[in-house]
Order: structure tokens, then sequence, then C-alpha cells
């Protein structure tokens, strides 16, 4: 029986990030994963291929609706769906072989196949090849998540589906309905809406993205249905089934009146719940909770000492970098260092466009708690460079506290959001005032001198550049 010092299980970016840190550290490290690609769902069927897709179908948004007042003339504009397929399809192929090749620089074992815990010390890997035993000192648990659904909506993979097998479809869909308006759904609706499918998004929410700032969703709710797309918010779907040729969905408002929607494909986009299935933590001491989610304390250690666990499978925010941070955390705490993640400083994006990000607290937030806060708001319409290029919708938004200017979220919508919001990000980890980040230089003309005009609202002073 081989035995480890640290095995992985799952190589998503929390698994393998966790693997390449140990490696680094000294550790001898094995990598389990069942499928026959390292990178779980964010590489591929999740987080990479869609942003491959959102990129392809906004070039050709672009070039059907804003080229000609750009001084560009194309005689024909037309989707080839097969090659934006398959060119989403070499990207991701491109960055699993990087990870492979990340494994083997790093001198990582990988094992094909299925980990079981057989108790709290042993655990089997079932692959093509059969079974057999390890053992590792310390084991870190990132198998992941899988979509949800809800009752009376049965995903078949055919006519009712989820983002994974929308990233697969052999031609382009008519029509679609969406159920949820979150991240995925918002992304999803984007991506086809653009190359012109007919989609409608029903969400049971009172608002699109309804986890970040109000005045996001709501913004965007504004832009997406200027692209097309019908928005039917607080609806409560409770049936959906497969016609043959298309799928229907059921689904009531409020007040209780019934309606239904017929359309090529229906995408379930209603979150996602933590992949245990087979683990055989029943095997073991490790502690989950109501909704399957593996207990962890601070430092992502289950009840079982020598056991981690990260990412989706602990819940909270189910963000890819999330999960990567928590993959060094844990590695270097096995390695005797300190290290603490601040969870309200991690960033959440919508690669939607324009694009939404944000960090900290919400406006929401900081009303209901009673805390006293300045807004600082400055629009991308008010920008030379969003004008320059066209993309004048949104906004930068700062929350500030009044007394010592402590930057308390930061909320974009708005060209390139998703890169700005680093910013913000380092505004809030080592805890700038708004007043040192509109006093240091900002490059002219940038769509990040957005956030510095807010700092400036946000601090009492007005707008000075445009």
């Amino acid at each position: 029986m081989e035995i480890y010092d640290i095995a992985v299980i799952g190589s998503g970016p929390g698994g393998y990030v966790a693997a390449i840190r140990s490696a680094q550290l000294g550790y001898k490290t094995v990598i389990i994963e069942k499928y026959d690609t390292l990178g779980g769902t964010c590489t591929n069927v999740g987080c990479i291929p869609t942003k491959a897709l959102l990129d392809s179908t906004h070039h050709y948004s672009e070039a059907h609706h804003r080229f000609e007042e750009h001084g560009i003339k194309l005689s024909e504009i037309g989707i080839d769906f097969g090659q934006m397929y398959k060119r989403k399809s070499d990207v991701v192929s491109k960055n699993t072989s990087g990870l492979d090749f990340l494994m083997s620089k790093n001198k990582i074992i990988r094992l094909q196949g299925t980990a079981q815990f057989l108790d709290d010390q042993t655990i089997t890997v079932t692959g093509k090849e059969g079974s057999y035993t390890i053992q590792a000192t310390h084991y870190i648990i990132a198998t992941g998540s899988k979509p949800s659904s809800i009752p009376g909506v049965a995903v078949d993979k055919k006519r009712i589906i989820t983002s994974t097998e929308a990233l697969s479809l052999q031609e382009q869909p008519k029509t679609m309905t969406i159920i949820g308006g979150g991240v995925i759904g918002v992304e999803m609706a984007s991506i086809f809406s653009r190359i012109g499918t007919k989609v409608t998004i029903l969400e049971y929410a009172e608002q699109l993205i309804s986890t970040m700032d109000l005045e996001l969703g709501k913004n965007l709710q504004k832009i997406l249905k200027k692209e097309g797309i019908d928005i039917l918010l607080k609806q409560s779907v409770y049936r959906a089934e497969n016609t043959g040729s298309s799928a229907r969905v059921f689904f009531r408002d409020q007040k209780g009146n019934e309606n239904e929607l017929e359309t090529d494909y229906v995408l379930v986009a209603v979150g996602r719940r933590p992949f245990t299935e087979g683990l055989g933590l029943n095997n073991t001491n490790v502690q989950v909770d109501d909704r399957s989610f593996i207990k962890v304390n601070e430092k992502c250690q289950t009840s079982v000492s020598h056991i981690y666990a990260i990412g989706d499978v602990i819940g909270g925010a189910m963000l890819a970098h999330k999960a990567e941070e928590e993959g060094v955390l844990v590695a270097e705490t096995i390695n005797g260092q300190t290290r603490h993640i601040h969870y309200s400083r991690i960033p959440a994006v919508v690669y939607t466009w324009p694009e939404v990000a944000s960090v900290g607290y919400t406006e929401e937030y900081l009303k209901n708690n009673n805390i006293e806060y300045r807004v600082g708001k400055f629009p991308f319409s008010a920008s030379a460079r969003a004008r320059a290029s066209m993309d004048t919708e949104g906004f930068s938004k700062v929350l500030v506290d009044p007394k010592y200017g402590e930057v308390l979220g930061i909320h974009i919508i708005g060209a390139r959001a998703a890169d700005l919001i680093a910013q913000g990000v380092i505004a809030q980890e080592y805890e700038v005032t708004a007043e040192d980040m509109f006093r240091i230089s900002y490059a002219h003309p940038t769509y990040s001198e957005t956030l510095k005009e807010a700092y400036l609202i946000a601090s009492g002073q007005g707008a000075v550049n445009i």
C-alpha cells in the first residue's frame, strides 16, 4: 500500500492549487481525479468554457451592432455555431494540458479513479484498472459541487438541461427559458441572446444577482432587457416537462397567477450543491450539515484533525478563487504556517457585458445593520475612456466609513469591472482609506478613473475629471 504525505481528492481550482502548494512545500503529494482531465467543473464545464463563449458572442454582438458606428463595414455577418463551440473546447484543452504540465513539473502523483474513505486513515481508489488502497498523513477533500434543481423540475440532460449541457449543444437553440437569475443564469442568457436565441429568465427573487448590491442587479436588468432578454421576477417555477422537440415550464407569480412557456430548452440555473456522493464520509468521523456541506473550522479542518475540506464542498461563496485561497491555506497550515482568509474581501464577478463586480459590504447590509456610511458613485457615461470605446453603461460605487475613511464596499457595473475590482480588494485587504485611493495617480483615460472619482465623491469632494 502506497503512503503519501498529502492526498488531494478532486482536481478543480481548489484541489490542483492545494496539490501544487503542498508539493512546493516538500510534501509527497497525490491528486485523485475520477475524470480523464484535471481542472474540475471550472476548467472543463464552468468558468473557462463559459468565458470563451461569452467572449466569442460579445465579438459577434459588437460586429453586428456597433462596428458600423466605428466606421467598420462588413458585407456579411454570420454565426458558425460549430466553430464557436470548437474554439471553446480548444481553450479548455489548452488549460487542462497546462495543468498536466504543472503536475509533472511539481512531481505530483496523479491517480485516476473515484476515491472512497474506508475509515479516517485509508481510502480506496477505483478506476479503469481496478481498485487499490492508499493512505496519507493528511487528506484534502476538494470534490466541488454539482448543479441543483428544484422540486418538480427533473434535469434529463436532453431538453431540461444545466449549464454543463448548454456548453455542449450541437446546434443553436431558437428559444430558451432559464430558471434562475443568478450569476450562471445571466451569463448563459447573455451567451445565447447575443447570437439570436430568444431568451426568457424566470427568477424567484425580486431582482437579478440578488446576493450582490441592489443597484447592480437593477442596472443589469435594464441592460439585459434592452438587449432583448425577457426577465420575469418574483416567479415560482413548480414543474417542467420534456415534450420531445421542446420543453415546457410551468410557473406562478406571487399572486398565484399561473403561466407556462414552451421553448427549445429549459436551462436550470438555481445554484449548486456539494458533491460528496460515494466519498464514504459515513465511514469516517467527518461531520456534515443538514445540506450535506462538510463542516470545517477557520483553517478548513474537519472534525477529523488530519482531514481538511475546501471549496464548494464546504459552502460559502462558490467561487474558483475562493477555493484556490483555501487550498493554499490548508497546505501552509499543514506546514505550520499562520494564514487567514478574510472572506468578506473575496470579490464576486459576473461576466456579462458590461461586467459586474463587487467586494465588501453591500449598501443593504450597511443599512440593515445601522452602520454609517457615505456613497460615492460615478457613471461610466461621464468617463472619457468609456465614451471612446462606446461602453458607457454602468457606474463605479464605493461605500466609505465617514469617520476614518475606511473603504467598506466597492460595487462596479461597467467595462472591465472584473479587472477593476482587484483595486478594491487591495483597498480592503490593506485597509487603505478612500483619501489614499483618490490621491494616487490614475492613468488617463482609463476605466479605473471612475473609481478615483467615486472615492472623491464619497470623501465629500466633487469629481475632477472625465
